[in-house]
């Protein structure tokens, strides 16, 4: 199990997730954070780009704020 600090930027034009300068990553989601759409939509972004099923990546802390830890098992 791997662990990703993630920056999340909610309202975003287009979906991507990139690496930042602190060795985190930072996550543009076009959904709001209203209601765990961004969450959501997040898990599954994250999924997609490390080759993964949504279930395999969990939120762990910071579900209702902007930094978040994943977890992903790969």
């Amino acid at each position: 199990m791997r662990s990703l600090r993630v920056k999340v930027r909610p309202n975003a034009r287009e979906q991507r997730l990139e690496p930042d300068a602190e060795g985190g990553w930072v996550a543009r989601v076009k959904a709001p954070p209203v209601g765990g759409r961004a969450n959501a939509e997040l898990v599954k972004l994250i999924a997609r780009e490390f080759g993964l099923r949504p279930r395999q990546v969990r939120i762990r802390h910071g579900g209702s704020g902007r930094t978040k830890l994943v977890d992903i098992d790969d």
